[in-house]
């Protein structure tokens, strides 16, 4: 009897791991619509009718990159006073209908793109539509509300040095990108914030929030039929501007390590990011670099993971990534551990970094990471919000459904050879670069080890 049902659970296991597998195997970008309206909007509609649930998401061309040096943050005060009132309502008036719909609705800014996401229920969807259309044609951005904000986010970004987690990212990307518009801090520099008036939100509006390069995904239970015509009817007259035509230069390759060492007198532990450039969100090679990364530092049983945390105990999580943007992007691992234990921590981060070009990985490492990245993937686009942000990120970074479509082909394809010929390109072997936050008088010394050092005080404004 015990071998009976020893064997029927065996089974059942075996069909839901065929199940999944199948999953993987099928797991296709639902159909969609795609048009244009006259004044160039884009628009995306795709149904979901398992719950009458819709969730929009708007992207525009009004990120941080868009920030001019003497107005740093503006781009993120634009994005966030957009919902502070409008020609036809009040700020009081949105919030108001918002909360009693049981909506959501919020705005903000990214460092390429400003964004606007909403979710309501389908039988809501006309209402708390002709308020985005309020809001993001005619915004009024009143003086009390908009003094409000800047008054939060100075305090904010004072209290934001106090977690070095917080602000790492600023310091890397200004460190890696230097003069470059990809070294903007999506949430400002005090300094410029304390000068920004009524009249710059005004004027930053009116040059970057134009359809002509901006894009509207919804997705949820709707008919695409009466939905593009809602969508013609509400956003048809919004007047198509010019944007501002921003340089993009090419992305710095530095010739030599460097350290930038961000001094926190008080703290106990150092902060730390090393790496380099990384890579383009379109790039041909997207696919097989989440999986070597995963292997690296993508998932618990990391590289990274294993050697920092579970065998020496040096941090409590060790970790890298890609961060891509449409024109290059970073390639970063990360940690924190105690003042006393960070050249010890960093060395050993390094050397098993090492083990990357060095050794390389083998067949069943390999197979592993590509099994648990397909298991990962279909749960990232299970939502509506999913769905919408994917569709949006296809038309902000350029890449199309065959991302989705040919996912799992892609993993199964990637060979350990073909790996190693990936990691000989997209992963830095010299020059990295290193971010340290911690006290620089037990770590600044040590720092000159691994590069050319430069050291800044935290309580400094900006990045």
């Amino acid at each position: 009897m015990k071998h009976t049902i020893k064997t029927i659970i065996f089974s059942v296991l075996a069909l839901l791991m065929l199940g999944t597998a199948a999953a993987q195997e099928k797991f296709k970008l639902p159909e969609y619509t795609k048009f244009q309206l006259k004044n160039g909007l884009t628009v995306y509609l795709m149904e979901q009718h398992e719950v009458p649930l819709i969730y929009l998401s708007g992207v525009f061309p009004a990120g941080a990159i868009y920030d001019d040096i003497s107005k740093s943050g503006l781009a993120n005060i634009t994005a966030e006073s957009l919902a502070l009132g409008s020609k036809n309502f009040t700020k009081t008036e949105i919030e108001e209908k918002v909360d009693f719909l049981g909506a959501t609705l919020n705005a903000g800014v990214g460092l390429e793109f400003a964004y606007l996401n909403a979710s309501f229920m389908q039988k809501d969807q006309k209402e708390i539509l002709t308020i985005i259309k309020d809001i993001l044609l005619s915004p009024t951005f009143p003086q009390e509300e908009l003094d409000k904000i800047l008054s939060r986010r100075l305090v904010e970004l004072d209290q934001s040095k106090e977690s070095p987690r917080s602000v790492i990212g600023n310091y890397y990307n200004s460190f890696i990108f230097g003069e470059h518009p990809y070294s903007h801090a999506e949430s400002g520099i005090k300094s410029t914030l304390e000068t920004v008036t009524k009249a710059d939100v005004v004027n930053f509006y009116k040059e970057t929030y134009s359809p002509k390069a901006s894009a509207i995904a919804i997705v949820g239970d709707f008919e695409a039929k009466r939905m593009k015509k809602q969508m013609e009817s509400l956003f048809g007259a919004w007047k198509a501007t010019e944007i501002p035509n921003l340089k993009m230069p090419e992305i710095i390759k530095h010739n030599k390590s460097r350290v930038l060492v961000v001094d926190k007198e008080d703290a106990t532990e150092t902060t730390f990011y090393i790496g380099g450039p990384g890579i383009a969100r379109n790039n041909s090679d997207y696919v097989g670099l989440e999986v070597i990364n995963t292997i690296l530092g993508g998932r618990f049983t990391s590289w990274l993971n294993d050697e920092l945390r579970v065998n020496s105990g040096l941090t409590y999580g060790a970790s890298s990534w890609f961060s891509p943007y449409k024109f290059g992007g970073t390639f970063t691992m990360a940690t924190f551990t105690a003042n006393e234990t960070t050249e010890q921590t960093i060395d050993l981060a390094l050397a098993t970094y090492k083990k990357l070009h060095e050794k390389g990985l083998d067949q069943e490492v390999l197979l592993s990471a590509k099994n648990y990245v397909k298991g990962q993937f279909p749960p990232n686009y299970e939502t509506n919000s999913d769905l919408a942000s994917l569709l949006t990120d296809m038309f902000i970074y350029d890449f199309d459904e065959a991302y989705i479509n040919t996912f799992s082909d892609q993993v199964d394809k990637l060979t350990v050879e073909k790996a190693g010929e990936l990691i000989e390109t997209y992963f830095p072997k010299d020059n990295l670069q290193f971010v340290l936050i911690g006290k620089a008088s037990e770590i600044g010394e040590m720092a000159k080890k691994y590069g050319e050092v430069e050291e800044v005080e935290i309580t400094a404004d900006g990045f």
